[in-house]
Formats: structure tokens, sequence, C-alpha cells
């Protein structure tokens, strides 16, 4: 039996969504979207292919309905895929809508409850505390310090809820 090979001009949506995903996990959004757009066009109802573009459409188009429409309907497809509510509440937390955002991850700690990455993606979204010295950016390398410092002394005061 001879092994079927590609032409160059056929289409490879396999390639091309690991390419996307390669991309888009390197930080270059922009660049991710032409191959994640190619297999996406080759199969329009692939969850995986709908939810990592939807992620990148809104890192690099910031188009906020388009990018959550296409991660609603993934997890509408694959309920059972814990990335699919990831990327679905990074759209949302990017678009500002936090509390979708934190929605999105509850309904999947449902499913999904003993799941570190909806753990952890969940406490980055949570409402965090004011800078300690408020006249400089939440950036600024004394409110990183004081910041750890203040938690740490409520954590051993057990006061760590805000």
């Amino acid at each position: 039996m001879a092994e079927k090979v590609k032409s160059p001009t056929e289409p490879d949506p396999v390639a091309d969504f690991k390419q996307g995903v390669a991309m888009l996990k390197n930080g270059y959004a922009q660049n991710a979207l032409a191959p994640l757009r190619r297999a996406f066009e080759c199969e329009k109802r692939n969850p995986y292919y709908l939810s990592f573009l939807g992620l990148s459409i809104a890192r690099a188009e910031r188009k906020w309905d388009q990018a959550s429409e296409l991660c609603e309907i993934a997890v509408q497809l694959r309920r059972q895929e814990v990335q699919f509510h990831l990327n679905l509440a990074e759209v949302y937390q990017l678009a500002g809508r936090r509390t979708k955002a934190m929605e999105a991850l509850d309904a999947a700690l449902e499913l999904f409850s003993n799941d570190q990455r909806l753990k952890r993606a969940r406490s980055r979204i949570e409402k965090r505390r004011s800078p300690v010295l408020s006249f400089l950016d939440r950036d600024n390398v004394l409110n990183k310090q004081l910041g750890k410092l203040r938690h740490r002394a409520l954590k051993r005061s057990g006061k760590t809820d805000q």
C-alpha cells in the first residue's frame, strides 16, 4: 500500500494548527492568526481550531465579540476540554469582562474541581488589593516588595481575604 503524499499546495490543517498554537504560546498572537485561520477554514466545526483562533483574535486584533463567540462555541462542542474553558476566560479577561471570566472559570471548576490550571487562572483574575503606596504605579518595585510583605503578614495573621 502506497502512503499518500501531500502536495505542497494541499492544506494541512493539523500542521497549521500546531504552528499557530506554538506561535501563540511564544507570544506571537499576530503571527498565529494566519495558520490558525487556515486550519479553521478547513474544518469550521473543529473545537480546537475555534478556541485557539478565538484566543488569537482576542490577543492580536482585540475583536472581543468575535473571539468570545468562537471560544464559546468550542466550549459548547467539547465541554470536557479544560483548555477551552481557560481560553474563554482569558478572552473575557482581555476584553475587560472580569466577572464573565470568573463565571466561566467557576463553571469549569464545577466540572473539573481539582484542575490546578483552572485554580491558578481563577486566582490570577480575582480582585487584587490596592497598591501599598497608591501614589506609585502597581508595577513599581517598592509596591511589589511591600505588597509581598503585606501578603505574608496577612497570611500569617489569617486575614488573607480582602
